[in-house]
């Protein structure tokens, strides 16, 4: 066997949390190893999960500006509009992205290669390529982050045609006219309202009362009230009791409480499952937990603590942004580097169509940590930007401690959310007090106007519990 290549730093996988790992590693002077088993680089997010289903809801919210200026003059989808038709501009998307992360590791003299990698050891990796050769390298520091795959259920008998999971879905070539969507996590909402935008009777079903159980409820139920609006139905509480293709029209979704939904095509989106099986763990000395994700601590250090993981091998929430701050964290903390507290500020950006973001404590949990916190809330109805736009559904909430001075999180519904919540996010990182959101200026008009309206709302309560205590 040939003699293992020595780098300092081996990252499996290239999509978000390798990436960051690997360009950590080479800006500290570092000889990195980026392994990746497929062709192109960027994982799942790139050509299966964010970079698609993103490029589609573009479209879906393009066509809606079309219908709402109806009255100037009529547009309506064609009923054998293809799935490619809305995703045209993926492929220019997807080059441009491959482009510059190509170049961004390149700069960075980042070592790629492409091929399965496999534990020998704790440190030793061998990679094997498409024409069966295998070349060995070792590294003083290991990142896992091979990504996840979705979660299908041997009950429900995906097939890729009729009841599709998340990576085949949008290989469908129509429109469908009925979707049935199970599992009311992140992807199902994201899909459900995307579909329904387009025109797509869609039936979301769950077990829970409602979706998105970690998020603000509050901003849920105005999500659901929307999504509803445009056509679509939330199922909660139901549980599926068999799922299967009649032979000729429908997939036949039956729910233990007797209900049948019928529709033409099912998505199945319950979770996805972290890709461990071809890593050989036992030779690492580490094993995956009953949920199929590696243990970690804070700094994304597993129990052998040279060998590092990020991403969705850690388990949910499976958000880009969140696997390239635990990539770029792993590394810090495997280099004796200071790695900050980033950690307990990543926004959490939702991109169901009104979208969704939330950062720090939500009211539930600052009411379980301090009792009796003030919460503002700025309507989009009141905002003159939301007005002028017509998307005028939409709340942020601003959540702050009982004396009304300290900003401990933000949650917000409503178009440009997951853009408005960097400005909470700055100000969390900051201390900023709720008085710095009325003492600044904002663009007129603007969403971040929001802020000031929530902060007034918050100062309105303080004077009054201080006049209540006073009297």
């Amino acid at each position: 066997m040939n003699t293992p290549t020595v780098f300092d730093i081996i990252v499996i996988g290239a999509g978000p949390a390798g990436q960051k790992a690997a360009i950590q590693g080479a800006k500290a002077n570092k000889r990195v190893a980026l392994i990746e088993r497929e062709r192109g680089i960027g994982g799942s997010c790139v050509y299966r999960g964010t970079i698609p289903s993103k490029t589609l809801r573009e479209s879906a919210l393009h066509l809606d500006v079309l219908k709402r200026a109806s009255a100037a003059f009529e547009f309506n989808l064609r009923p054998d509009t293809q799935i490619a038709t809305l995703l045209s501009r993926l492929e220019d998307v997807v080059k441009a992205h491959d482009t510059f992360m190509s170049q961004q590791l390149r700069r960075n003299g980042i070592f790629l290669f492409h091929g399965r990698a496999r534990f020998v050891n704790d440190r030793v990796i061998e990679m094997q390529t498409v024409d069966g050769a295998s070349q060995r390298f070792t590294a003083d520091t290991i990142v896992i982050a091979t990504g996840s795959r979705p979660r299908n259920p041997p009950e429900i008998p995906v097939d890729h045609e009729h009841i599709l999971d998340s990576d085949s879905l949008l290989s469908m070539i129509y429109l469908p006219r009925s979707l049935t969507i199970i599992g009311g996590g992140v992807i199902g909402c994201e899909y459900a309202s995307i579909f329904s935008l387009l025109g797509t009777q869609v039936t979301l079903v769950d077990q829970a009362p409602a979706p998105l159980q970690f998020m603000d409820q509050e901003l849920v139920r105005q999500f659901i009230t929307i999504f509803e609006r445009q056509g679509g139905h939330y199922l909660g509480g139901q549980k599926v009791h068999e799922v299967r293709w009649d032979g000729a029209a429908h997939v036949v979704t039956k729910l233990a409480s007797g209900m049948t939904v019928k529709s033409e095509k099912m998505l199945v989106a319950l979770g996805r499952q972290a890709n461990v099986e071809d890593l050989n763990l036992s030779a690492a000395g580490l094993q995956a937990t009953a949920k199929g994700t590696l243990s970690v601590n804070q700094f994304c250090q597993t129990e052998v603590p040279h060998i590092y993981a990020a991403g969705d091998m850690v388990g949910a929430p499976t958000l880009a942004s969140k696997a390239m701050e635990e990539g770029r964290r792993a590394v810090r903390h495997a280099l004796n580097l200071p790695v900050g507290d980033a950690a307990s500020t990543i926004p959490l950006g939702i991109y169901t169509i009104p979208e969704m973001a939330s950062i720090g404590l939500d009211e539930k949990s600052a009411r379980e940590r301090y009792r009796d916190p003030l919460v503002g809330r700025a309507k989009f109805e009141e905002i003159a930007r939301a007005q002028i736009s017509g998307a005028g559904h939409g709340l942020l909430k601003m959540v702050a401690d009982p004396d009304g001075e300290r900003l401990l999180g933000i949650q917000i519904v409503g178009d440009s959310a997951t853009e408005l919540v960097h400005v909470g996010q700055l100000a969390l990182q900051s201390t900023a007090t709720i008085e710095s959101f009325i003492d600044n200026v904002f663009n007129f008009p603007t969403y971040a106007e929001a802020y000031r309206i929530a902060a007034l709302d918050i100062l309105g309560q303080v004077a009054k519990r201080r006049s209540a205590k006073a009297a």
